[in-house]
């Protein structure tokens, strides 16, 4: 089937205008400025608010749209932390990357690892503003201590493009530092990622 034709089984009913394979390729085909993309990870960057400015879909729809789309994310994150072993901020990029696809909030996750550098979970763990995030120490260690974890690494992406640290992304990643060591949870880097590209604090020497 076609991803138009899965979207259309979610959409079910359509307009007196238009049939529900119509209105998902309706969807589906409204790139605009996103041609670079393609349509199913177009389709993530979608609000419910945007879903509802096409002819058919209503609040529910676009909620049920929603739904399926954080689902089939979270099912297929469980079986690729499984085997993903960290080894460089590549595989950080490759393995979060998508999660950071159409975020217009910056928003700070966590990946627990254990000895060997695989992948216990990944923890979100704060969505804040368009350019800062509040978390306490507590809160964020609270989930490696529980599972374990031998070491963590730091991801948050930038909204607005930049792969510069700012100044309270070194802050913050020296201060997670300094209570690692009390844990001791090595903290190995910090990856700070955009819609194309990530930068590591740990490359560039922040800590």
């Amino acid at each position: 089937m076609t991803n138009s034709e899965l979207l259309a089984i979610i959409i079910k009913n359509g307009t007196t205008r238009l049939n529900c394979l119509q209105i998902a390729q309706n969807i589906l085909k409204e790139k605009g400025d996103k041609s670079n993309i393609s349509d199913l990870e177009y389709l993530t960057t979608l609000s419910i608010q945007e879903l509802e400015r096409f002819e058919g879909i209503g609040r529910v729809k676009a909620i049920q749209i929603q739904a399926v789309i954080e689902l089939s994310k979270r099912i297929s994150k469980i079986y690729d932390i499984k085997k993903d072993k960290i080894i460089s901020p590549q595989d950080v990029y490759k393995l979060l990357s998508n999660d950071y696809v159409g975020q217009k909030q910056e928003c700070l996750k966590t990946i627990l690892l254990n000895k060997q550098n695989n992948v216990i979970s990944v923890i979100t763990n704060a969505i804040g503003g368009n350019d800062r995030i509040n978390i306490g120490i507590k809160e964020l260690f609270s989930e490696p201590i529980k599972q374990m974890a031998s070491s963590i690494i730091l991801v948050h992406n930038h909204p607005s493009g930049s792969l510069t640290p700012s100044k309270q992304d070194i802050r913050f990643t020296k201060h997670i530092q300094e209570y690692s060591s009390i844990f001791e949870i090595q903290l190995l880097d910090h990856i700070i990622i955009t819609n194309s590209n990530y930068t590591s604090l740990k490359e560039q020497g922040y800590f």
